[in-house]
């Protein structure tokens, strides 16, 4: 059992900490998540020697009968794992500064409590030195291609940082894993909605987006035009900061159900994985350039719109809208902040007849994100096999799903079912 430290601070101190990450934008909209948090907490510090049970946190937390079987039901380690993700999405964003980082570590369901990095390290800041006598000091402006280098930066730290997190905690998970014994596929929800993928003992591949480019941050860069361009100047290296967290998430997600997943970004996939092993998506065609080769969703697609003000802009049509949708969805336009995208969620046939293909896809990295997060999470998933005929789902029925995703300074805050599609 993981020990909880207190020592770096006031118990009143800690729950202030908590209160703090609860009112995050990380975990804004998240109720189900910071009553988690906030009893983790509780019983962290108030019986730090107790065992810490999944049935205990299933009755006490999230009302579950006295008859709830977590050997059955996964949906306290999702709930962990999710938890997990946003500590980790806090302190790689605005809680980056704050003097307490509080962990749930892999095996153990109490927190620990460590001095964060500016607490641990104090440095004294010169002040900065005034303009020589006589002389006018100038601001320079910093230039674009300085800003650009500084949000990709930043953007590469935070998904190597997340990369380098979900390989240590996956090598402690694996060791406990095999300690434990073969874990029996879960019930619920969840493990319907991801049975073609969990079923059998093979590993589903997690293709990622990541889109082909020419040029460098610091003088601009752009997608490749396979017409005008020359592949020698093609970098194809980049993805994005939601597909890096999605990846994790899905990671998570499959690890609480007892099966792995294997990884592998957009330009090194070939048919033959299409032939060998169940697929899923995590991008759109317009960056995971995989989809345009194989068949993909046909009720909600991705398209660039031809003409108007968003001329360019990568929208999602349905191609047969019902009574009340439109035929367009498009995100926050690029002149405004980003607030609000929308995503595909499709269980599409594979290439080989015995083979499933899931795309999850948004407009942008944070509605790929979203539409992620959306089928990781037990009440979402629930609510989109309640729009499928119990029939299709005996059968493993091809669906197509369009949700809404809400964004709040890069986060997807909430989730919204738009529309279905039952082939």
């Amino acid at each position: 059992m993981a020990v909880t430290r207190t020592n770096v601070a006031a118990p009143d101190q800690l729950f202030q900490q908590i209160e703090l990450i609860t009112k995050s934008h990380s975990l804004r909209g998240s109720e189900s998540l910071c009553k988690l948090l906030q009893y983790l907490a509780k019983q962290s510090l108030y019986h730090p020697d107790a065992p810490l049970k999944e049935y205990q946190i299933a009755t006490e937390v999230y009302g579950r009968n006295a008859d709830f079987d977590p050997q059955s039901d996964s949906t306290i380690r999702v709930q962990a794992g999710r938890l997990r993700l946003k500590l980790a999405e806090y302190y790689a964003s605005e809680g980056a500064h704050d003097p307490i980082v509080v962990r749930i570590p892999k095996g153990s369901y109490h927190l620990v409590f460590e001095a964060g990095q500016a607490a641990a390290q104090p440095q004294a800041v010169p002040p900065p030195a005034g303009p020589a006598p006589g002389r006018v000091m100038e601001t320079v402006p910093p230039r674009p291609w300085q800003v650009s280098v500084v949000v990709l930066t930043a953007s590469l730290i935070v998904a190597l940082a997340v990369i380098a997190g979900l390989l240590s905690n996956r090598k402690r998970a694996d060791a406990l894993t095999e300690s434990a014994g073969p874990v029996p596929l879960p019930n619920g929800p969840l493990a319907e909605f991801w049975r073609p993928f969990v079923a059998d003992n093979g590993e589903p591949s997690v293709i990622f987006s990541n889109a082909a480019f020419v040029g460098r941050p610091e003088t601009g860069m752009r997608y490749f035009n396979s017409g005008s361009d020359s592949k020698a100047s093609l970098y194809d290296h980049y993805t994005g900061v939601g597909e890096v967290l999605a990846v994790h998430s899905l990671d998570e997600l499959f690890h609480s159900m007892g099966r792995r997943i294997r990884v592998k970004r957009g330009s090194l996939f070939s048919l033959d994985d299409a032939n060998n092993t169940n697929l899923i998506f995590v991008g759109s065609p317009s960056e995971n350039l995989s989809l345009l080769d194989i068949p993909g969703t046909r009720e909600f697609v991705f398209q660039r719109v031809a003409s108007g003000v968003r001329k360019g802009d990568l929208a999602i049509v349905s191609r047969d809208p019902k009574a009340g949708e439109a035929t367009t969805y498009l995100a926050s336009p690029s002149s405004t902040t980003l607030s609000e995208d929308y995503a595909v969620v499709g269980l599409v046939p594979g290439v080989s007849p015995e083979r499933f293909m899931m795309i999850l896809a948004g407009t942008t990295t944070f509605g790929t994100q979203g539409a992620v997060e959306f089928v990781c999470r037990q009440d979402s998933v629930e609510h989109l096999l309640q729009q499928i005929p119990a029939a299709n789902r005996e059968r493993t029925m091809p669906f197509e799903a369009l949700i809404r995703v809400k964004i709040a300074r890069g986060v997807p805050l909430e989730t919204e079912l738009v529309a279905v599609r039952v082939r």
